[in-house]
């Protein structure tokens, strides 16, 4: 056969290889973490009260046979770690109390603590201290700054009494360009992650297989084809929270294909489904130079001649302004808010600060973003009436709620940190928040794609790409989808944050979510 050449051959081995090292880096990739993070796990959590209690044979001396408050006592030691790549200061823990992480102990009361550390970290020992926020309350140890570098833990060993061995154990707390995590490494203490000796192997071959093909390409000086840019002008409207990675993708575009010119008009979902119908039913058979991007499908029956096309899995999330100090909410706490049932941060149902009360900053109507909030969060129940034209002064004082609609995320996330006591809801962004507000996670889960990717974290959806019919192979219309969807555009969607449908996960959840 023609192709059977030793170029050939040795072309295909060598990808061959190259897409098997690639594999193992990526596996590996995503076994060691590669951000500012702290990880913590339970490394004993055993009962020292009666056998009664327990159904387990058991003796006990001493203090926790003398003392009657130990009756129902449990032991739990916790390490907690630097598990990231980078070292952390303490400047870099970002709540505002005088701690930095608080670990919680659901249904048992804090009797005790002790702290220790490893040879060589004895100054660690420094920090945990009154005055620089080490305490203990009801079912809460607050810790202090700790600065860790890479690699360096501490131990900490509570004595608690009431629930029972197995209650949830949850450390908390806010770090910069990070956060704090569940540690489901089974690496022995004092063993940090290191490259292994496979690693290593695998970048080397990874590195050989890409200078070879390197060579096959300059031997053999073919001339190299064309990506498939078209010429032309472009609009993409549609949703706004997918606006940020439209308009990177836009002028991405527009460098690789000289030539082209695409504009971003996002407006809402909704909007942007009707314009593509409207301008697709005027050209008369012809497809209109028009994308859509919806936050939500069009559903069966609306638009039939829409094309619909699945492009990533987008993250979302709550964000509260800063004056309102708590960090998580449950589902429920949630849907108390928004049906009107609580109104202040200070119910006791909440916890948060006293006599401010909650503001909440929505969506308008036709928005993809409320459409998903309703759904995933609120559990399909709408949102009551607005009775705010601004946010600023509640007009109608007989609504059960607090409430003000805005035209865009943007706004939404402007409102929320310029409000006292506001909250909302959008898209998670790679970018920095506006200052003055904070994300909140959701039955105790953060906002990320990994969370969204292991099916623990409910606020997400996909994100779709709309054209009117099938556009022509050589149209730039078809040109910047397949950019979007399978060319490098899909570098621009990763660095927003988004789990691309053509990813292996991102597969799993965009046909299940097209299924439903």
């Amino acid at each position: 056969m023609e192709w059977l050449s030793a170029e050939n051959v040795i072309a295909v081995v060598t990808a061959a290889l190259g897409i098997i090292a690639s594999l193992g880096v990526l596996w590996y990739e995503r076994r060691v973490p590669r951000r500012t993070r702290i990880g913590y796990r339970v490394q004993l959590d055993t009962p020292v009260s009666s056998a009664e209690r327990t159904g387990r044979a058991g003796v006990r001396l001493g203090l926790f046979q003398d003392n009657p408050q130990l009756s129902d006592a449990t032991l739990v030691l916790l390490r907690i770690e630097n598990d990231g790549s980078t070292s952390i200061a303490d400047s870099d823990y970002t709540g505002r109390e005088l701690h930095g992480l608080m670990a919680e102990f659901t249904g048992r009361t804090v009797r005790g603590i002790a702290v220790t550390t490893t040879l060589g970290a004895d100054h660690l020992l420094d920090h945990f201290s009154p005055a620089a926020g080490l305490r203990y309350a009801d079912d809460t140890v607050y810790l202090p700054r700790v600065p860790l570098n890479h690699g360096q833990h501490f131990k900490l060993l509570v004595l608690l009494t009431g629930g029972a061995v197995g209650d949830a154990i949850r450390v908390s707390g806010g770090i910069r360009d990070g956060g704090v995590y569940p540690n489901r490494s089974t690496t022995p203490d004092d063993t940090p992650p290191v490259f292994s000796r496979a690693t290593r192997m695998i970048t080397v071959l990874l590195t050989a297989c890409v200078v070879v093909l390197a060579s096959i390409i300059v031997v053999r000086d073919d001339v190299r084809p064309p990506m498939g840019c078209a010429k032309g002008e472009l609009t993409i409207t549609g949703s706004t929270a997918f606006e940020p990675v439209a308009e990177d993708l836009a002028a991405k575009y527009m460098r690789d294909c000289a030539g082209s010119t695409v504009t971003v008009d996002a407006r809402s979902s909704e909007e942007g489904l009707q314009e593509l119908d409207e301008r697709g039913a005027a050209a008369k058979g012809g497809t209109p130079a028009l994308i859509a991007l919806s936050d939500v499908p069009k559903g069966d029956g609306r638009f039939p001649e829409l094309s619909e096309n699945p492009v990533a899995v987008s993250v979302y999330t709550l964000v509260a302004n800063d004056k309102v100090t708590l960090r998580d909410l449950t589902t429920e706490q949630v849907r108390a808010i928004y049906r009107g049932d609580i109104s202040e941060w200070g119910d006791e149902r909440l916890g948060g600060p006293k006599g401010l009360p909650i503001i909440l900053a929505s969506r308008k109507s036709g928005s993809g973003t409320r459409d998903i909030f309703r759904d995933r969060v609120l559990g399909g129940v709408y949102e009551l009436a607005e009775s705010s034209a601004d946010c600023g002064s509640k007009d109608d004082t007989s609504a059960k709620v607090f409430r003000c609609e805005l035209d865009s995320t943007d706004r939404v996330l402007a409102t929320v940190a310029d409000t006292d006591g506001a909250i909302g809801y959008a898209e998670l962004r790679s970018g920095a928040l506006p200052k003055g507000l904070h994300t909140l996670s959701l039955n105790g889960v953060a906002a990320s794609s990994d969370t969204i990717a292991d099916g623990d974290y409910p606020f997400r959806e996909v994100e779709y790409a709309y054209t009117y019919g099938n556009p022509p192979a050589d149209s730039l219309v078809a040109s910047f989808l397949n950019y979007l969807l399978r060319g490098s555009g899909q570098d621009v969607v990763r660095a927003h944050g988004h789990l691309p449908c053509s990813s292996p996960k991102g597969q799993t959840i965009c046909a299940g979510d097209a299924a439903q």
